[in-house]
């Protein structure tokens, strides 16, 4: 999803540095998450934030996901409804993240959103909180069909790019797909699991990440927390 708002006047969408301009509403806030998996055992590596954008880039309209560090996010508290604009690269290796643009330059808070009046959660369309609290709260999965329906615009909605070490003995075996989660409060209305994860391994074996791998990563959360 690399791809309404208006581009400035006499744009230079793509600039010297080969970063494309780019101006619109954001959709949702949610933590940028790369998730490494070797059969039963996983890893996470928190990239930053996930900008969900409608508007323009590179002289086109439409929706496109980028990449801000979390120090951006912490000077400009960007949230749901905020009117942006930057400059950013494709990514290198779309395998490998989960939005299309990163290493963002020039951000900039054209218009704020207007504060909500009288809607209630979920979604959260709040300001999100530190890469941190997303690591201490811990995820379970969510159906990619609710993610896409109910959970997009949502700060604790994490769509993940995973890598999948088929042999840890030999690293070219390697597979890549996406995943998402959800770090929201247990009690959430809209969450539902979806089918369990399965994992392949070496000489064909699969691992099934089942209900339990949820309960414990989450069992310090009370139900409404």
């Amino acid at each position: 999803m690399r791809n309404s708002a208006v581009a400035p006047s006499g744009d230079i969408s793509r600039m010297a540095d080969d970063k494309l301009f780019w101006q619109g509403t954001l959709i949702a806030v949610q933590p940028r998450i790369r998730l490494t998996r070797a059969f039963d055992q996983r890893s996470h590596t928190y990239l930053g934030y996930a900008l969900h954008v409608t508007g323009r880039i590179d002289d086109e309209d439409g929706e496109f996901l980028v990449g801000i560090g979390g120090a951006a996010q912490a000077k400009h508290q960007l949230r749901a409804g905020d009117v942006v604009q930057g400059r950013s690269a494709p990514v290198a290796n779309e395998q490998m993240e989960p939005i299309g643009y990163y290493k963002t330059a020039g951000l900039r808070v054209i218009q704020r959103a207007a504060a909500d009046e009288g809607e209630a959660p979920p979604p959260w369309r709040g300001i999100t909180p530190e890469l941190e609290t997303y690591r201490e709260r811990g995820h379970r999965r969510l159906s990619a069909q609710t993610y896409a329906g109910k959970c997009r615009s949502c700060i604790w909605g994490c769509r993940m790019a995973v890598e999948i070490l088929v042999d840890q003995w030999n690293p070219r075996q390697r597979r890549y797909r996406t995943e998402t989660f959800c770090y929201g409060p247990k009690s959430c209305p809209f969450y539902k699991p979806g089918p369990t994860r399965k994992v392949p391994g070496r000489k064909g074996m699969v691992w099934e990440e089942e209900d339990w791998v949820d309960e414990d990563a989450t069992y310090h959360r009370d139900w409404d927390e």
